[in-house]
């Protein structure tokens, strides 16, 4: 019989908890040491890692670069999360909660930071003015679904992910609930995209940010999860996904910053130029520490 769990009254963190990312995690924000972040050639810099979150904003901008806006040319540098790179003061400048992606745009009279992923899809969307529809109700449509996702993807990354994949110790109840609140939200997705191609109209930041979670999920991408969550059964959301996967824009940013994966092919460790998609040999993808 499996111990009972009684919580104390006042809560206290005495120990790692254990699991995957157990190292990297603690019940204070600030820097750990002192680091301070490169800057290249572009304005618009990122600091990253390609887990869900920093998919969406290489794509977006992958896709901004795609459709004419050469502004959007960004330098992307690998954020080392296992490593606490996030944890560095020139980070923590950028981002004080210390998550992957952050955003520093140097193209103004004084440098603009942009921290958490919707926050940085619409920032881009606002300066280029592509990617958010300009019809009143669109638009507002897509940021209903953009929102959506910020205050969904915590049910998907933190608990369905975490204790179906990364948990040390594997229990029913979580694992049930948030499969259930999981399974739940992808059917909110397939009912809607049952009558609409895209989530709002035309693609938007909207699809870019939901297809980097639960795209990703549908086609076997995260947490080797699809069979066991019967994807198959969200034909709706399966057509979008694989609709938006087969975008060039999309095959790019997925690479950015990505370091696992056995297709070595698909590893971009840092991008500078557009010609680094053209380096798919990993001595050449991996920058020299």
């Amino acid at each position: 019989m499996t111990d009972i769990y009684t919580p104390p009254k006042v809560w206290t963190w005495e120990a790692e908890s254990g699991g995957q990312f157990a190292s990297i995690n603690r019940p204070i924000a600030g820097a750990t040491h002192d680091k301070d972040l490169p800057v290249g050639k572009h304005p618009l810099q990122l600091y990253s890692l390609a887990t869900p979150n920093g998919v969406k904003v290489t794509v977006m901008l992958e896709e901004l670069l795609a459709a004419g806006h050469p502004g959007a040319e960004y330098d992307a540098w690998l954020i080392k999360i296992g490593d606490g790179d996030q944890f560095g003061s020139g980070f923590v400048d950028v981002n004080p909660n210390s998550k992957i992606p952050a955003l520093m745009d140097h193209s103004g009279d004084t440098p603009q930071r942009v921290f958490e992923s919707g926050a940085i899809l619409l920032y881009l969307a606002e300066k280029f003015g592509a990617f958010l529809p300009s019809d009143p109700a669109q638009r507002t449509e897509a940021l209903s679904w953009l929102f959506w996702q910020m205050g969904s993807a915590p049910y998907l990354g933190g608990g369905f992910g975490h204790f179906y994949a990364y948990a040390p110790e594997k229990y029913e109840y979580p694992i049930n609930r948030f499969s259930m609140e999981t399974k739940r939200q992808l059917d909110v997705l397939d009912r809607h995209l049952a009558d609409n191609e895209y989530l709002a109209g035309p693609y938007s930041i909207a699809d870019i940010a939901i297809w980097s979670w639960y795209g990703q999920l549908v086609l076997g991408r995260l947490y080797s999860a699809a069979e066991f969550l019967d994807v198959t059964s969200y034909k709706n959301v399966l057509r979008w996904a694989e609709a938006i996967d087969a975008r060039p824009a999309v095959k790019r940013g997925r690479m950015v910053n990505r370091t696992f994966g056995d297709d070595l092919s698909m590893q971009l460790h840092e991008r500078h130029d557009a010609k680094d998609f053209e380096i798919n040999t990993q001595d050449k993808i991996a920058p020299q520490e």
